[in-house]
């Protein structure tokens, strides 16, 4: 009774799961002696063990941490972290640009642009809308845009609101469209819109800094898992887009200004 109880107890489903799975696999049918007192033995063979107490051991394994061969534990990154960080911050940097293009189509030169109208609000019926949502602007020649309204009715709501934005424009009626003359610039609205330009374009370059900061951090948050080489590579990868980025604000408020002084 006793021998039987202690074989129960050793073998039994909790210990064999403690046991390493290449025991499980030696002991299978091997004769087990179990000293019942000193001078009796008895030999007992161990059943074949169930496929399922391997493969629970297996399945509990699963989700552990890998391991290198040194026995260092390593965390799995995706292979496209580095690809998305970069493609984050370009994107930051190109919306940034965007930006800056549109607050600069804002301003008027001594020269006609169709896109100079396009932030100037109309009421009509009740509703707000961006003038370009109501008319068609084209240019008639540099110094003359044309505003045709979809409708025809909304005529006079356009130009009180050209009248009424800070481009200091004054639309003439020419039967169902509109005629606006650009005025040549003063020296000091000259002086007054390059001030804005410039002010734009070192926000527009403290945006793209900030985009490429952004991404620095996220690239040093990947130092233990990634090697030195590729962190390298990610990082030159992000100055390098913040060079391009930055090239391409200041290029376009040089236009800008260049615009501006030759009216």
């Amino acid at each position: 009774m006793m021998a039987g109880y202690i074989v129960r107890r050793v073998f039994s489903c909790r210990n064999l799961f403690r046991l390493p799975n290449s025991a499980l696999h030696v002991c299978a049918n091997s004769p087990i002696k179990c000293f019942v007192s000193d001078d009796t033995t008895r030999i007992f063979t161990l059943p074949e063990t169930p496929n399922f107490i391997v493969e629970s051991r297996r399945t509990f394994a699963k989700g552990r941490k890998s391991k290198d061969e040194g026995g260092v534990g390593t965390v799995e990154v995706p292979p496209n972290v580095g690809p998305n960080i970069k493609a984050t911050a370009a994107s930051q940097m190109e919306a940034a640009v965007a930006a800056l293009s549109a607050e600069l189509s804002k301003l008027r030169t001594g020269r006609a642009s169709a896109g100079m109208l396009d932030h100037i609000i109309v009421e009509t019926g009740g509703v707000k809308m961006a003038l370009n949502r109501v008319a068609l602007v084209s240019v008639l020649d540099p110094k003359t845009l044309s505003v045709n309204p979809y409708d025809p009715e909304t005529l006079k709501q356009l130009e009180n609101a050209i009248v009424s934005s800070p481009l200091g424009l004054n639309p003439k009626t020419d039967g169902d469209r509109l005629i606006a003359v650009i005025p040549p610039l003063t020296k000091e609205h000259m002086q007054a819109m390059n001030k804005v330009v410039t002010k734009s374009c070192e926000d527009t370059r403290q945006s793209i800094r900030r985009s490429r900061q952004k991404a620095m951090d996220a690239i040093k948050k990947l130092n233990s898992v990634l090697p030195k080489d590729d962190i390298k590579r990610l990082e030159k990868e992000v100055e390098d887009l913040t060079k391009k980025f930055i090239k391409t604000a200041e290029d376009t408020c040089k236009a800008k200004e260049k615009e501006i002084t030759q009216g």
